[in-house]
This record gives structure tokens, sequence and C-alpha cells, in this order.
């Protein structure tokens, strides 16, 4: 699905960058795990997003992260995501740095993000974000 990412320069990520729900429901299945859906990407970031970091390499969609916020000062990070033939290059560390060189423009004062455990080094030592105290409620299952 992917070129061969040794052919072409390290993408650069891009604010606010172009996509179809398509080539992003199609990256976040690969991502996640999940069956492919046909979530309108698009429709959501626009109503709840402060923005969004892409990734293209040879035009193919291959990084994502949105940043949603509330409306004043804090942000979260949501569905960071890299398409699996390009982990473990440091594209993933470069679409936060993004996210947070935008979000802190935009007059952000807080970035937030939860992750699972296994991508605790990455938040935090490779992209500095700091342990906090945190709830959740899981509603459904």
């Amino acid at each position: 699905m992917y070129d061969d990412p040794k052919k072409h320069a390290v993408p650069l990520p891009e604010w606010r960058g172009a996509f179809t729900n398509e080539e992003l429901n199609v990256l976040h299945a690969e991502g996640f795990g999940h069956r492919l859906l046909q979530d309108d990407w698009m429709a959501q970031v626009e109503r709840h997003s402060l923005g969004w970091v892409c990734l293209r390499l040879a035009g193919q969609l291959v990084g994502f992260v949105n940043v949603a916020w509330d409306g004043g000062v804090h942000a979260f990070l949501l569905d960071t995501v890299i398409a699996e033939p390009m982990r473990r290059r440091g594209l993933a560390t470069s679409l936060v740095e993004e996210a947070v060189r935008q979000a802190k423009a935009t007059g952000c004062e807080w970035l937030h993000v939860d992750f699972d455990p296994h991508l605790r080094g990455f938040y935090f030592d490779a992209c500095g974000f700091r342990s906090t105290d945190a709830g959740v409620i899981q509603l459904r299952r």
C-alpha cells in the first residue's frame, strides 16, 4: 500500500493539511487495528478541532494527529497515527512537535494527551509530556 520510504525525503508535517475521509479511515484502521470505518473525519475536525497535522509521502497520507480543544486554553491530542512501514523514524514525534507549536501559537496554555501504557516512553521521553493525575470513566464497552 505504501511506497518504499527509502526512496523519498523525510515528509514534513503540515498543519491543517488536506486529507480525504477515505484515506484517513484506512490509516486509522491500520494504525489502531480495527475494521475499516466510514467516518466523516473532515466534518469532525472542522467542528471540534483547533487543527490537525498530516504527513504525506509521495502523495500518500502516512501520518496524522488531531488537536481537539475546548475553545479556550486547553487542547487535546487524539488519534496520533503513523502508517506501519513508516514507524520508528521519528515521524510521530514530528507530528506532535508541530501540534505543540500550533497549539501554543493559537494561545492554548495546556496540551493534554492520554495513551496506552506502551506509549509512555514516546509521549514522555520523545515528546516532553509529563505525568499528571487524571481520571477516566468508560462509558461503553
